[in-house]
């Protein structure tokens, strides 16, 4: 009885139109997966054509000239669903005789025509055969109840299609499942087909070419603009090499006219590659709960870095849409349009694309964001227009996901974002020095608009509800928002700059930030409430300094033992030594008069910059020699100071430059935090100085960066 048992999977005929469903986002995706496969099928031209758009019966041709398919390869390649043929094929590395690796390893591409429409006629020809004609109708194919039940048709003939020498592939697609195509939508599938093989719509590669026909209506895509033309009026252009070891990137501001500001170029080779760490590497270690590897902590590039990834190139334009520039440039509307639609970062594999990379839907930078944080500094998706490119055979960790949107988000793909974003920091620090002398040319204020607090204080709220803290959290945030409005009506008033209103709020909202985002994680009450009283005490610390009431006599050996306590854990998470005489028990007692909280805070900024820049200087995290000396200064010119200096590669700005607010060589840096000591120190009646080795007293191994805090002598 046993035996007459079927143990046999037994797919339903319309598998494979629901496959297609779920696998191929949109027609538009569906189309472009066909031309994939014709670079697939070395073909060096691939002709797209829409035919009866705004009738009941549209169809979809492709027709490439490549290697085409014999009966043999359709029978038990193409009709067998997820055969491995590419897959084997790119894991050998073998290319094709245009020296190409497949685009696709799943075999799910195919899937696209059953996406498209109901009935599909394929007509292929391989090198020294006949003609092989396949035609499914869905309508019958779906009558069966079972997959292996349903025949398709295939007919062997003399070619009547690619005849004498020729080979390729033609699909026509009718009884479309989505009859309405929209200008629009022809317009989109247009600008993906054209960035195929380029990322600004030129002839890139000159072996694999894309065209879209639209008989019908061709005047939709026949007045697009030219890019290359368009491109040409970018105010910066900027490119960049990584090979894992040595970093080179061409900086050039291309000038605009009406603006008295030089065009001016700037190029750096072979040199190192910053990149920015995770997030949860800066968080305090024992809350992250994360063990990242060793490549994720970096923040130099190497090697081991584009493992899985290979080397990266990009090229960059970059437009300015705030009013008065726009309007020097002229057509203004043309190219917004043309950065609505072409605006953000493409990837491409080997010249071709990778979609949905640089699409509207698609910010994989961040950059949008990033920009909110840091409005002065930050590029926005839709005012830079740019791709960057890797190698198929030396990228094997950035895998596609099946529904050919984007890379599956695992390791290798948070570490390509990282040096992307590594790579066009420069792009962006030396884009910003032009924008603050075109913004002083024109007469524009410089103060960055303030952020608010009330969209994270509201969603601390709504945490607090769900984990029943309402009652506990609620009037602590009430005061925390009073505080705030209060104190930023009081800063106005008084005539203080934007800029320093920026800063001011910056500290809380990151505190408000840092708040929500551990309330995600660990809601518990004792450790929220603690976090919302230290808030409470930073905005009392800022309302009491600017009246002047929080200047009190301090001991700096007690304010510098607060700061290393504060900063332990992250000394050793680093494995950062420490060397501070000036808590050791037979220091000298200093006392000053300064704000304690803010200045500790200022401390803190210090330390941050210096084991951010030691970690550049020794990546090595087993063999470092990152070290970090506080120490105090009774006999400084001008009165007593605090002396931190560090072993990291020191500062290459002037001293001007480095207090400037939003200036940093930090890559995803805000550049606010030596404007942030800076202005505490100011507010204690004291200074931010960045005296030579010569003028301090300091071991001689802490050759990086030497800050001094110097406040006023105490008046008795």
């Amino acid at each position: 009885m046993q035996a007459d048992i079927d143990r046999r999977f037994r797919p339903r005929a319309r598998l494979l139109q629901h496959l297609g469903d779920q696998l191929i986002g949109t027609p538009r995706l569906a189309v472009f997966e066909l031309v994939k496969n014709a670079y697939d099928a070395d073909a060096s031209k691939v002709e797209v054509e829409i035919a009866g758009i705004g009738t009941e019966v549209p169809t979809i041709r492709v027709t490439d000239d490549g290697t085409g398919m014999s009966l043999e390869t359709v029978r038990d390649i193409w009709l067998v669903i997820a055969h491995d043929h590419k897959e084997r094929q790119l894991e050998k590395k073998k290319r094709t005789a245009k020296g190409r690796l497949p685009l696709g390893s799943k075999g799910l591409g195919r899937l696209s025509v059953h996406k498209l429409g109901n009935k599909i006629q394929m007509v292929t020809r391989a090198e020294n055969s006949q003609e092989v004609v396949v035609d499914i109708d869905w309508n019958k194919m779906i009558a069966h109840e079972f997959l292996s039940d349903a025949e398709v048709d295939i007919e062997v003939r003399d070619p009547e299609v690619f005849t004498g020498e020729k080979t390729g592939t033609l699909l026509q697609i009718s009884e479309l499942r989505e009859k309405r195509w929209t200008r629009g939508e022809v317009r989109r599938l247009y600008r993906q087909i054209t960035s195929i093989s380029s990322p600004f719509g030129q002839v890139e590669r000159d072996d694999f070419q894309a065209t879209l026909q639209v008989p019908d209506v061709p005047q939709w895509i026949e007045r697009l603009p030219d890019p290359s033309e368009l491109l040409k009026r970018a105010p910066w252009k900027y490119t960049f090499d990584f090979d894992g070891e040595n970093f080179s990137y061409h900086y050039s501001f291309r000038g605009i006219p009406g603006i008295q500001r030089k065009a001016r170029d700037l190029e750096e080779n072979e040199v190192s590659l910053l990149v920015p760490p995770l997030e949860v590497d800066d968080d305090d270690p024992l809350f992250s709960g994360k063990s990242q590897p060793s490549t994720m902590r970096k923040v130099i590039a190497d090697l081991q870095s584009i493992e899985g990834i290979g080397p990266i190139s990009g090229e960059f334009y970059v437009f300015d849409l705030t009013p008065r520039i726009a309007k020097q440039m002229g057509e203004t509307k043309l190219i917004k349009d043309f950065l609505d639609e072409n605006g953000g970062i493409r990837v491409y594999r080997d010249g071709i694309r990778v979609y949905d990379y640089g699409e509207r839907s698609n910010d994989w930078l961040g950059l949008d964001l990033k920009r909110v944080n840091n409005p002065t500094r930050g590029l926005s998706r839709n005012i830079v227009v740019g791709h960057v490119s890797i190698d198929q055979d030396s990228s094997p960790g950035l895998v596609e996901k099946s529904n050919r949107e984007g890379f599956i988000e695992n390791e290798a793909y948070e570490r390509f974002r990282q040096l992307v974003l590594g790579a066009i920091d420069p792009l962006q620090r030396e884009r910003e020095v032009d924008r603050k002398a075109i913004r002083e040319l024109l007469g524009e204020a410089q103060d960055p608009e303030v952020q608010s607090i009330m969209e994270p204080v509201s969603k601390i709220r709504v945490i607090a509800s769900k984990n029943n803290l309402s009652g506990k959290i609620d009037p602590l945030l009430d005061r925390i928002e009073h505080e705030y409005v209060e104190m930023k009506n009081r800063l106005l008033a008084t005539g203080i700059s934007g800029t320093s209103l920026a800063v001011v709020f910056h500290e809380i909202e990151q505190g408000v930030r840092s708040l929500y985002k551990n309330m995600e994680s660990h809601p518990e009450l004792e450790a929220v409430t603690s976090q919302v009283e230290e808030m409470m005490k930073l905005l009392d610390g800022f309302s009491d300094l600017l009246r002047k009431k929080d200047r009190k006599p301090v001991d700096l050996r007690k304010l510098i033992k607060r700061a290393r306590d504060l900063n332990r854990i992250r000394f050793r998470h680093h494995n950062v030594k420490l060397e501070c005489p000036a808590v050791e028990e037979d220091a000298p007692e200093v006392t000053v008069s300064c704000s304690f909280g803010l200045t500790l805070g200022a401390i803190t900024n210090i330390i941050d910059n210096a084991i951010y820049w030691m970690r550049a200087k020794w990546p090595n995290e087993e063999e470092t020699g990152r070290a970090i000396y506080i120490g105090i200064d009774e006999d400084f010119d001008g009165g007593p100071a605090i002396i931190i200096a560090d072993t990291g590669p020191g500062f290459r700005d002037a001293p001007s430059e480095l207090v400037r607010p939003f200036y940093t060589r930090r890559p995803e840096g805000m550049g606010m935090g030596l404007y942030y000591a800076n202005m505490v120190m100011e507010l204690n009646d004291g200074s931010l100085l960045f005296p030579d080795h010569s003028q301090v007293d300091v071991p001689d191994d802490f050759e990086g960066a030497v800050i001094a805090l110097q406040f006023a002598e105490l008046k008795v």
